[in-house]
């Protein structure tokens, strides 16, 4: 019956038929395997303290290089109307600018810039008089190896499909279709063996996280990842302070120099932490308290501009996050003499379960425990700032009240609290500063280890203004009755 014609005739409609089979399995697997590829990332947020400007650079997310970049420059209340020229470069080489016109009004500015290949990159900003870099990167679309397997496993099962059909229905021996059908199920083997090891697979250091970023590695971070053998992590960095001819009631320029711990020399990898390269604490002999956010103009050499309106000692604390270093606080002092508008009023601070500046504020303090520390501010339209509902910046235990700044310098503690921002049904992403929906409460949890006098500002914002609550607090010793 076998060798008979019309067996023979029988034999390549059954091998057509295993073929379709295979086919239709292959589709029913291939419908389950997940190829998503590295993530394109998204919007960067970058706080910067321009001149007397403060302004939120929000870069929003690319897909794909070459095409367009949507910057958009938002303004707080008390930015002066000028002109702002924004260029994109890499490798030196300017490849795009726009301006940008401010009209003194705070809001969202959105201007346009155009790249041309992925990488680092560098987007500058201008207003005349002071200047400022941040480095950003450009994404590329990544195939990772398994999804190269998967969906090449199954472009080979299809095309060993195609020649398995022809040959069954073709060839006077149709046993050889088997042959085609053997190379589809291996085919087939590899791109659904791919597809499952595709969970447990490791990602490569990511360029520009973990690694300092290239043109080659961001096109193809596996070409360069070793991750049994290499180690990421960084020494701290050294924080150098210099702010020549400062004087009480002038504008000031503060320069930052960041050298690397183990070879003195600049240090040029700080990431976004927070929407910022660099969060400056800036405290005065009487506490007054300055939230900034330093421009980089060269590799380690970070400035911003504020006027002191006392003489005396400053305390300087700068929160940094260094690629593959973890992140860092690095505190300095600062000198500030006498000038023709120096006004060393006290700054006026409240306790708990008090109204301060307007906002009430209560707080019931037990050292060695969490404490919520509740902040309300008017009503529900207050906007994130620097990602966050609010913050709170926590010194202590400090002595007097008349050299806050010199205590403040050498004070054990020095915490930076955030209040999140509360998740929202239906508004997908991070919110940015032009969503006015939060509050009016702001809770911050903290623990305070040690009795004490401590002096905290909390931080919110509305209709673009950062609004900062002054308080002192007295934190009992353990077991103390409240």
């Amino acid at each position: 019956m076998g060798n008979s014609p019309r067996g023979r005739r029988a034999a390549p409609l059954v091998i057509a038929r295993v073929l379709v089979l295979c086919a239709l399995a292959s589709l029913l697997l291939g419908g389950t395997a997940r190829a998503d590829g590295v993530s394109s990332g998204a919007d960067v947020q970058v706080a910067q303290t321009l001149g007397t400007r403060d302004l939120t650079i929000v870069l929003r997310r690319m897909d794909i290089a070459p095409g367009p970049l949507h910057v958009d420059v938002v303004t707080h209340a008390g930015s002066a109307p000028g002109t702002l020229k924004l260029r994109a470069s890499t490798a030196g080489t300017t490849f795009s600018e726009t301006t940008v016109q401010l009209d003194g009004k705070p809001g969202a500015h959105p201007s346009l810039l155009r790249v041309d290949q992925p990488g680092p990159w560098e987007l500058g900003l201008d207003d005349g008089t002071d200047t400022a870099s941040i480095p950003f990167l450009v994404p590329a679309r990544v195939i990772p190896p398994w999804e190269k397997a998967t969906f090449g496993g199954f472009v080979a099962a299809g095309v060993f499909l195609v020649i398995g059909l022809v040959v069954a229905m073709r060839v006077r021996r149709p046993q050889l279709a088997l042959i085609p059908a053997g190379g589809m199920v291996a085919a087939l083997a590899v791109a659904v063996t791919g597809a499952m090891l595709s969970a447990s697979t490791p990602a490569p250091p990511a360029p520009g996280a973990a690694l300092d970023p290239t043109i080659d590695n961001v096109q193809d971070p596996y070409a360069n990842a070793q991750m049994s053998t290499v180690d990421f992590s960084r020494p701290p960095v050294n924080l150098a302070v210099k702010a020549p001819n400062a004087r009480s009631g002038g504008l000031t320029e503060v320069r930052l120099a960041f050298a690397d711990g183990a070879t003195g020399r600049p240090v040029d990898d700080l990431l976004v932490h927070d929407n910022a390269l660099v969060h400056l604490v800036v405290i005065s002999p009487t506490g007054r308290l300055w939230h900034l956010h330093p421009v980089r103009v060269a590799p380690g050499d970070y400035r911003v501009k504020f006027t002191p309106p006392e003489a005396g000692t400053y305390a300087v604390a700068a929160e940094v996050a260094r690629r593959g270093g973890g992140v860092q606080l690095v505190r300095a002092t600062m000198g500030v003499v006498a000038g023709t508008g120096s006004t060393a009023e006290p700054v006026p601070t409240g306790a708990g379960r008090k109204v301060v500046n307007g906002n009430p504020v209560d707080v019931e303090v037990e050292p060695g425990t969490p404490t919520t520390i509740t902040a309300r501010f008017g009503k529900a339209d207050l906007q994130p700032w620097l990602g966050m509902l609010g913050h709170l910046i926590v010194v202590g235990p400090i002595t007097g009240d008349d050299r806050v700044g010199a205590d403040a310098a050498a004070a054990p503690t020095w915490a930076h609290v955030h209040s999140m921002i509360p998740q929202s049904p239906g508004m997908p992403g991070k919110p940015d500063e032009t969503v006015a929906a939060y509050g009016p409460d702001v809770p911050f949890t903290y623990t305070f280890a040690a009795p004490g006098k401590y002096r905290i500002w909390l931080q919110a914002e509305r209709d673009y203004t950062v609004l900062t609550v002054p308080m002192q607090l007295e934190v009992p010793p353990e077991g103390a009755p409240q």
